[in-house]
């Protein structure tokens, strides 16, 4: 078997939230808007379009033609600003899975990408792209299979809604938790159950308590969590890594660093998210048992 093959890697390509911010202040951890890439056997998993996906589709250029997979938590701004600039989605012979829930107004993923390229705030629209483009509307619960690859997805607490994704193959677990905001008198089932015993929790850590709870400009109802959330989610998880995710635009370099530390001193296993950074999970090369979930069943030529 080759390397790749037997590869689960994460690869964080936007990890800011609410507005890109580039600038002298943000050049460590990144200012592009969401979008992180899961490589597993060979096989591309892309969550969220922000502008990070731009830099990734310049990446996947080496690649074509490609098949890849594209699951969006919720069609806000940040998270997808950056698909109508998604070079590989232009060029003919590449195809693309892409899923997304219907939104509370009913409002399909694909109406709703197809909405932000309509003049006036954008030149061309979506059928210019000439990638196959296979939308694929998602229930919540309705768990997806990718080969032997398992996504799963759960409600989140955000306004408009969102889902989380946790995502399994041969005895690996990630989770993609953003996003959301945590209740405040109990923790969020749903986002336990996304969680459990996983090896790599991305969780939306958006604030710090003192910003969430401020007297003079409390984020109360702004649909963000803080990392003290994202600790307590973890250890009551039983999660073994945590990366804190969708950075505030006004936390800057410095401020990610000690938010780094403060992390690491309740919970070590801890890494805040920046730009370019990849994790590789330990895979299981003969899971004793495999996680079988009906839903729906995906092979490399799309539904099945």
């Amino acid at each position: 078997m080759s390397r790749t093959q037997d590869q689960f890697t994460i690869h964080f390509w936007g990890v800011r939230g609410s507005i890109a911010c580039p600038g002298p202040g943000t050049v460590r951890y990144g200012g592009n808007t969401p979008c992180v890439e899961m490589r597993i056997a060979g096989t591309h998993l892309i969550f969220d379009g922000g502008t990070g996906i731009r830099v990734l589709g310049q990446e996947l250029l080496r690649e074509t033609p490609l098949e890849a997979y594209l699951f969006f938590t919720h069609s806000h701004w940040d998270h997808i600003q950056g698909f109508p600039f998604f070079v590989p989605a232009f060029i003919k012979g590449n195809r693309f899975n892409i899923y997304g829930t219907i939104a509370p107004n009913g409002a399909t993923l694909e109406q709703r990408l197809n909405d932000q390229m309509l003049h006036p705030n954008f030149p061309v629209p979506l059928q210019i792209m000439a990638a196959e483009l296979r939308f694929h509307n998602l229930k919540v619960r309705q768990p997806v299979h990718i080969g032997d690859i398992l996504v799963e997805n759960a409600l989140l607490n955000h306004p408009g809604e969102a889902v989380g994704y946790r995502v399994s193959w041969r005895g690996c677990s990630a989770a993609y938790v953003t996003d959301t905001e945590h209740f405040p008198d109990r923790l969020d089932e749903n986002v336990l159950w996304l969680a459990r015993d996983a090896d790599v929790l991305i969780y939306d850590a958006t604030y710090t308590d003192e910003e969430y709870y401020s007297e003079k400009s409390s984020k109360v109802g702004w649909g963000h969590s803080t990392w003290q959330e994202a600790v307590k989610i973890a250890k009551a998880a039983n999660v073994k890594k945590l990366v804190i995710f969708h950075h505030d635009p006004l936390h800057n370099d410095d401020f990610m660093d000690g938010v780094g530390k403060q992390v690491a001193e309740v919970f070590p296993d801890s890494i805040i998210a920046q730009e370019g950074r990849e994790i590789e999970l330990e895979v299981i090369s003969n899971p004793s048992k495999t996680e079988v979930v009906p839903g729906v069943q995906v092979s490399a030529g799309g539904i099945l």
